[in-house]
């Protein structure tokens, strides 16, 4: 088993996202009706991936020098051991616990590149607890992931679907609008029954693991990693876990609500309790923060970790530089990874396929129309990875599509948000995918034969749901 596991080696995050740009670039000539991707389109993608993700990339270069200040104190080795310690026998719990609450944020405000800060974390902790550092990856990504897919109140998702499906009703003279009801209806049954099966699918694994340590899924080099970089403490060996380390972990998982409610847009649910006095800090409200201000933010909660132990001025710039080294990998998967999406817009690739793939639609039965439209917006995704800007793009012509064939353009957000959702879950293209598995320092290959099984469950399961929505709403 060894052996075969020691010819998985594969091609790294870089290399597979420079083919796609090759590949993309390909395409572009080949297809008459689009601009041809010239060299200095090619050699200019990456430059310009890193310039349209800026705000991302400062935000996990920062969170990586925070995360260098907390790991010198040696609160999170010995809180990840008391956390273990306090759930002997009972660590599978975690799983699902972590899942719902990632998936919570996921279907609520879209969690998603917030995550990147919870993957290096959560596999320190599953492999504590005797799993693998694979189950602190999928906990985060599947967690969110599912909450994505099965978006209720999702503003930069569903929100931003039915504002583009209504307007284009106006602009049109369609006197209609989408039903908030049926999205939200639609998304707690997609969100409930994909994290269903998720945390099902990733508990199995994890007990497999935790009963057979052979039977993990990743290479020996990734298995190699995983014991040099997660396994650093012994949790049968008794560790001191003073109160400072208790206040410095305090202010640590303060940090991190604090980005988790700063993000959600609280004027789209009527709440104006942050507005005005909680700008003090960076000029921006609470529900207004973006990655700047979170950039900022934990900045500023390293810099009082560091107070809180005594640290001198060279041991703050010595561990936040070795945090910024070692999650600079992770930013540079990032930049490529957009640069992708860059190269698509620049070349009007992704518009193409819009157009033509929907003009392919026109005239179908509900039960082909729902299932091959989720298969469209699951391709539009690998084009146009960010869910805002597909649905910008492509709802104020698919959701008049809908309704001009009689169906319920409501069905048609959700459809967008499973099929976008679902892709993201493993597309090369994605920061987030790719960014969070570096993180993990785990390779895309053996994420997607982690990942296969559970993704053609959940497309079923998807499939049916909308489908059968399609027919009867």
């Amino acid at each position: 088993m060894g052996k075969d596991k020691k010819k998985r080696a594969s091609l790294s995050a870089f290399s597979i996202l420079y083919i796609i740009l090759l590949v993309l670039a390909v395409i572009t000539w080949i297809i008459p009706d689009v601009q041809n991707a010239t060299l200095g389109t090619i050699v200019m993608a990456s430059y310009n991936g890193f310039s349209n993700a800026l705000d991302v990339c400062f935000f996990v270069l920062v969170l990586g020098g925070f995360l260098g200040i907390v790991t010198k104190t040696g609160a999170l080795n010995a809180g990840i051991t008391h956390l273990v310690k306090k759930l002997k026998g009972n660590e599978l719990i975690l799983i699902p616990i972590l899942m719902t609450l990632f998936s919570i944020g996921g279907t609520t405000y879209g969690m998603s590149e917030e995550t990147v800060a919870f993957y290096g974390l959560l596999a320190a902790t599953m492999v504590a607890a005797g799993f693998d550092s694979m189950v602190g990856a999928a906990t985060v990504l599947l967690g969110a992931g599912v909450g994505v897919l099965g978006s209720t109140v999702n503003p930069f998702a569903t929100g931003i679907a039915i504002d583009s499906v209504n307007k284009s009703f106006e602009e049109l003279g369609i006197q209609s609008s989408v039903n908030n009801g049926v999205v939200i209806a639609l998304g707690i049954v997609l969100w409930l029954s994909s994290l269903i099966i998720a945390c099902a699918f990733v508990m199995s694994y994890a007990k497999k693991v935790k009963r057979d340590k052979g039977s993990t899924i990743l290479s020996l080099q990734e298995q190699e990693i995983m014991n040099t970089e997660f396994s650093k403490k012994d949790t049968d060996v008794e560790v001191a876990y003073t109160g400072k380390m208790k206040f410095t972990m305090g202010v640590f998982a303060f940090g991190f609500f604090v980005m988790i409610i700063s993000v959600i847009p609280w004027d789209k649910f009527n709440v104006t309790i942050f507005q005005g006095w909680s700008s003090f800090l960076t000029g921006a409200a609470i529900g207004e923060w973006w990655f700047g201000e979170l950039g900022m933010w934990f900045f500023i909660i390293g810099l009082i970790i560091a107070f809180i132990n005594r640290f001198t001025e060279n041991e703050i710039v010595s561990a936040f530089m070795e945090g910024a080294k070692d999650i600079m990998g992770v930013v540079l998967v990032i930049a490529v990874a957009r640069g992708a999406s860059v190269l698509m817009g620049e070349t009007g690739l992704d518009k193409y396929v819009l157009e033509h793939a929907s003009k392919a639609l026109e005239g179908l039965p509900a039960f082909a129309f729902a299932p091959l439209s989720y298969i469209l917006y699951a391709l539009l995704s690998f084009v146009i990875p960010s869910t805002s800007g597909l649905a910008t793009v492509s709802m104020p012509i698919m959701g008049p599509l809908a309704q001009n064939l009689g169906y319920n353009p409501a069905v048609m957000v959700m459809i967008f948000s499973a099929a976008s959702g679902i892709l993201n879950l493993f597309t090369p293209t994605s920061g987030v995918v790719m960014g969070g598995l570096a993180s993990a320092r785990i390779e895309y290959s053996t994420w997607l034969k982690f990942v296969g099984k559970l993704l053609a469950m959940l497309f079923i399961v998807n499939l049916v749901v909308l489908t059968v929505g399609m027919m009867i709403l």
